[in-house]
């Protein structure tokens, strides 16, 4: 995995809530079994007309949103299904951060992100950064209001500032061993590698230890 500490780059918004895996990658694109090419899939019902056309009227076909490595959507994002191509296909189509907010109903709160997307998010290098409702809101109306509006993430002191002449700046919250993990770009098998040594040492007494038959 690679190491994230810093991104700059285009913000793009997708105005829509609980988007779910099957929106994000359709069960078609999951018969491959490499871990490349999910780009093509990426929002494909949406992104394309019945006829196989690009849809002009959605918004990540608009040439101002060409190239974001930003995204922003509505609450629940990734919702449904587990499959870990959802998160493939985010990172593959060019974006490096998804933004969303939480949203609180009486005493339950509505995620930001489904739990499984976001566990495959921090293993596979994408960022998912929670904000309040009022907050992605407001980056909403700056996305509209400026066109090709770049926003920069700086996972170290844990900010997003959207680039518009104000510019407006945003804390938030990550869990200390993602945010180490992610900084050093370690995923489940680089932590196992960094004991490398230590179970070869193991394996190595423990073998030694047996009496084959």
């Amino acid at each position: 995995m690679q190491a994230f500490t810093e991104v700059r780059g285009r913000i793009a918004p997708l105005d829509r809530a609980n988007v779910d895996t099957d929106a994000i990658i359709p069960k078609q694109f999951l018969k491959s079994i490499k871990r490349t090419g999910f780009e093509e899939g990426l929002f494909f019902d949406w992104r394309l007309k019945a006829d196989g056309r690009r849809d002009p009227d959605f918004t990540l076909n608009k040439p101002r949103f060409q190239g974001a490595k930003l995204l922003v959507a509505r609450n629940n994002f990734g919702c449904g299904s587990s499959r870990e191509h959802a998160v493939w296909a985010v990172i593959q189509g060019g974006f490096t951060v998804v933004i969303a907010p939480w949203r609180q109903e009486g005493d339950a709160t509505v995620p930001a992100f489904a739990d499984i997307f976001k566990n495959n998010s921090s293993k596979n290098g994408l960022l998912t950064i929670e904000l309040s409702e009022p907050d992605v809101e407001s980056i909403f109306q700056a996305i509209e209001n400026h066109d090709g509006l770049e926003a920069a993430v700086d996972l170290e002191s844990q900010t997003l500032t959207v680039l518009t002449p104000e510019e407006m700046s945003f804390t938030f919250d990550i869990d200390p061993a993602i945010k180490k993990n992610m900084l050093s770009g370690l995923d489940d098998i680089g932590l196992t590698l960094a004991h490398e040594s230590s179970i070869s040492t193991f394996e190595a007494e423990h073998n030694a230890q047996v009496t084959w038959t």
